[in-house]
């Protein structure tokens, strides 16, 4: 019972959409409803700034950890069935941030979280895989290819860290979520139509196609 209402908690956590809350708050506007659509960063950073988009990052990323770190303190505890319920957890906090139950299932891509699952579970190597993904966004400018390179990065951290082959697993199935929230990023990288980190759009309302 314990154990499912952590996956419960780890979800309603990640279904927080803090990319809504704060353009609705502080601009008045629906954030699904412009850019990409997506509650992420990356698309606060073209209504709110870069400022704020670190913010959101950094927040996304803490409900992430938040849920892993609350899992694992009832697994020491004792309170759960075993440590897959810690892994779940992590797949249950992005799903929420993905498919939030608060606002209508629509929320972000779930990069950010997934970096705070990750520093949860893996704190160093997740820190050495997002140096790599800030340096590949460096040098492309787009945030789209830095996160799915992090989200193929992650299962080969597990292999690197020794860790049970559920962890390999775990970290395949996330990275796999990631790259398919990013497929209409990926289709507009490959028609040469993928915003860079940065630019502006003409009118912040347009979604992108």
């Amino acid at each position: 019972m314990i154990s499912l209402l952590s996956l419960i908690l780890a979800y309603m956590i990640g279904s927080v959409s803090i990319g809504y809350i704060f353009a609705s708050c502080f601009k008045g506007v629906d954030i699904r409803k412009m850019g990409s659509g997506s509650t992420g960063a990356t698309n606060i950073s073209r209504l709110m700034g870069f400022k704020t988009a670190v913010l959101v990052l950094i927040l996304d990323a803490f409900k992430g950890y938040l849920a892993v770190y609350l899992a694992m303190v009832m697994f020491q505890q004792g309170l759960l069935a075993g440590e897959w319920v810690v892994l779940l957890s992590g797949l249950a906090v992005i799903a929420g941030h993905n498919w939030p139950i608060f606002f209508s299932f629509k929320g972000g891509r779930g990069a950010a979280t997934m970096l705070g699952v990750f520093l949860a579970l893996i704190p160093v190597p997740a820190l050495i895989v997002f140096a790599i993904v800030l340096v590949i966004i460096a040098i492309t400018r787009y945030v789209s290819v830095g996160s799915i390179t992090g989200a193929a990065a992650i299962p080969i951290a597990m292999l690197i860290m020794g860790k049970p082959s559920e962890y390999f697993y775990f970290g395949f199935a996330i990275g796999l979520v990631i790259i398919f929230q990013h497929r209409e990023n990926i289709k507009r990288l490959l028609n040469k139509k993928e915003p860079k980190l940065g630019e502006k759009l003409n009118d912040p309302g347009k979604q992108v196609k």
